[in-house]
């Protein structure tokens, strides 16, 4: 598959530069590797990129949605396939969302990460919805009246999690529900703030699971910019097969293998961060693109 040929045939039809964004986990560590791929592009008008991720840190997101902001007047972001989690925060900050027929965004729900007991007992990881809705679902269940179920609540949670850890996932609530305001703003200063709002706590608090597939009609139907343009669907999707063939562990043929976890692509060149087993340092490569 030519890739190259690919992402100059998105350029010659969508007026723009383009710039391939793949990664298993975004992260702070990728940005000085996009600062010098985005310089390469210099500045361009418009901006397009081919965005293909599955999760990551949110102030990674936040941060590398900001950089891909400051290098251009129109940011758009092609979505053939995956764009969950983290990266569903960054795509926030695009003027123009083009999401294919497959594409998958998720709900934005910041998980309490959990040490395994020595009975294997409990989830590995609680998400916020969890915690919001136990004294809801103490009410509906078991028949609580409201005040009791609150109380109940309470005071199985404190027995379970220690409470400044709680009042840690509540501040990294409020953080996560900060930055989508944040990116919104970014192309949707004139809107009223009560939609920014809107947008964020359905991403937060609208459904039922961190899992749940939003298709690019859900997210149209909250007010994001998103578009239908089904050539460029076409030619970005062949450009993310390729990509989704090299990125990951799960494409090693063992476990003993490097691995690729980020590609940063345009039509110059490829950048690619290969992970090792030891806990090395990921090494960054350049190369051709094929």
């Amino acid at each position: 598959m030519n890739i190259r040929r690919h992402i100059e045939e998105l350029e010659a039809r969508r007026d723009s530069r383009v710039l391939v964004l793949a990664a298993s986990h975004l992260e702070l560590e990728l940005l000085p590797e996009l600062y010098d791929a985005l310089r390469g592009l210099g500045r361009p008008a418009r901006l397009d990129v081919v965005f293909y991720c599955r999760g990551g840190v949110v102030n990674a997101a936040r941060r590398i949605a900001l950089l891909l902001h400051e290098f251009t007047d129109h940011l758009a972001f092609i979505v053939p396939h995956r764009c969950e989690s983290a990266g569903t925060i960054t795509a926030l900050a695009a003027r123009e969302i083009v999401a294919g027929p497959v594409a998958v965004f998720s709900p934005i729900d910041p998980l309490l990460q959990t040490a395994p007991s020595s009975q294997g007992e409990g989830p590995l990881a609680i998400s916020s919805q969890d915690v919001r809705l136990f004294s809801q679902m103490a009410r509906e269940w078991f028949g609580l009246e409201e005040g009791e179920a609150k109380k109940q609540a309470m005071s199985v949670l404190f027995e379970n999690i220690f409470p400044t850890t709680l009042t840690s996932f509540y501040r990294s609530i409020l953080e996560a529900r900060a930055i989508c305001a944040e990116l919104l703003s970014l192309h949707l200063a004139d809107a009223p703030e009560a939609q920014r709002t809107h947008i964020a706590d359905q991403l937060l608090f609208g459904h039922h699971s961190h899992t749940y597939a939003l298709t690019r009609d859900n997210m149209a139907a909250l007010g994001l910019p998103i578009r239908r343009d089904a050539p460029t669907e076409d030619l970005a999707w062949e450009l993310t097969r390729g990509v989704r063939g090299t990125l990951g562990g799960g494409v090693r043929r063992s476990v003993e293998d490097d691995w690729v976890d980020a590609i940063f692509a345009t039509r110059e060149g490829v950048r690619r961060r290969r992970r090792g087993q030891g806990g090395l340092e990921p090494k960054w490569e350049a190369g051709e693109l094929e």
